[in-house]
C-alpha cells in the first residue's frame, strides 16, 4: 500500500498497480510527448538556432520525446473515483486522447492552453511552438472555478526559464497554472495523483492548496530534486503558518 503525501522513484506502470481502485480524486499528468525531431529534413535542421538544437538534444537525452505506454490510461481510470483528469500533450496526441476519453468513455472535455510569450524561433515550414495543450476530461468529475481568472482556459506567461534553471527539468510547467487546476477540480484534503511528477511541481502545488498527493518519477535525478523541493516547501509552509499564528496573539 502506498502512502499519501509521498513520491516514489519507480516506473508508474508498476507503482500504480499498488493504488486501490476508486481512491484518487484528481489526476494531473505531464507524460512524455511524441516528438519527431529526427524526422526533420536536413535543410530545416540547419536553420534551427543552436539554442533550439540544444533543447532538442536535452529532451531526447532524458527520453522525453518517445511518448509512453498508453495502457496507463486504463489504470488511471481504475484508480479514479470519477474520471477527473488533466493531461498535458502536444498536437500529435490530441486525436488519441479524444478517442479514448470522449469517443469511448463519453467524457466531457475542455482544452486549456499555456500560451508562451517567448517561444523558441522554430517557424521554418511551420507555425511557432508557442502553446502547449492541457486536456481536461471528466465524467461526473468536479470542476468549480471560484473566480474569473481561475475560469480562464488560456494561461499567458513566458517559458519557465527561472524554474528550469533552479530545478533542472526541461519541461517544467508553471506552478501557478497547476495550482489553479487543482483548486478548480478538487477540494481540500482530496488525493491528487501525478504519474510523471518530474521536479515535483504538482506536489508543491498540493501543499500550497492543502491537498494530498501521490507521485511517481522514474528518473532518479528528477526524483531527488523533487524530494528536496518538497522538503523545502513544507519547511517554508511551517514557518509561514507559525508567523501567522504569532500575529494572532499580538
Amino acid at each position: 500500500m502506498l502512502k499519501i503525501n509521498s513520491i516514489y522513484n519507480e516506473d508508474c506502470m508498476n507503482g500504480i498497480k499498488k493504488i486501490p481502485t476508486a481512491s484518487v480524486d484528481l489526476v494531473i499528468i505531464d507524460p512524455p510527448y511524441q516528438l519527431n525531431f529526427s524526422k526533420r529534413k536536413n535543410k530545416d535542421r540547419d536553420k534551427l538556432t543552436s539554442a533550439t538544437c540544444k533543447i532538442h538534444e536535452e529532451l531526447i537525452g532524458v527520453h522525453l520525446t518517445e511518448g509512453y505506454n498508453y495502457n496507463l490510461l486504463d489504470e488511471l481510470v481504475r484508480v479514479m473515483k470519477k474520471i477527473n483528469i488533466y493531461i498535458w500533450c502536444n498536437k500529435s496526441q490530441l486525436q488519441m486522447y479524444f478517442d479514448y476519453f470522449v469517443k469511448n468513455l463519453e467524457c466531457n472535455f475542455e482544452i486549456l492552453v499555456w500560451n508562451k510569450t517567448n517561444p523558441l524561433p522554430t517557424y521554418h515550414n511551420t507555425y511557432l511552438s508557442d502553446k502547449e495543450y492541457c486536456l481536461y476530461f471528466k465524467k461526473k468529475g468536479y470542476c468549480n472555478p471560484q473566480n474569473y481568472e481561475d475560469a480562464r482556459t488560456v494561461f499567458l506567461s513566458s517559458t519557465n526559464i527561472k524554474d528550469k534553471r533552479k530545478y533542472g527539468h526541461p519541461t517544467i510547467k508553471p506552478l501557478d497554472f497547476i495550482r489553479k487546476i487543482i483548486r478548480n477540480s478538487s477540494k481540500e484534503n482530496d488525493v491528487i495523483l501525478d504519474c510523471f511528477i518530474g521536479s515535483g511541481t504538482t506536489a508543491v502545488a498540493c501543499i500550497y492548496e492543502k491537498r494530498n498527493y501521490i507521485g511517481f518519477e522514474i528518473n532518479k535525478n528528477y526524483y531527488d530534486i523533487a524530494i528536496k523541493r518538497i522538503k523545502e516547501t513544507k519547511e517554508e509552509n511551517i514557518k509561514k503558518h507559525s508567523k501567522e499564528r504569532s500575529h494572532e496573539f499580538e
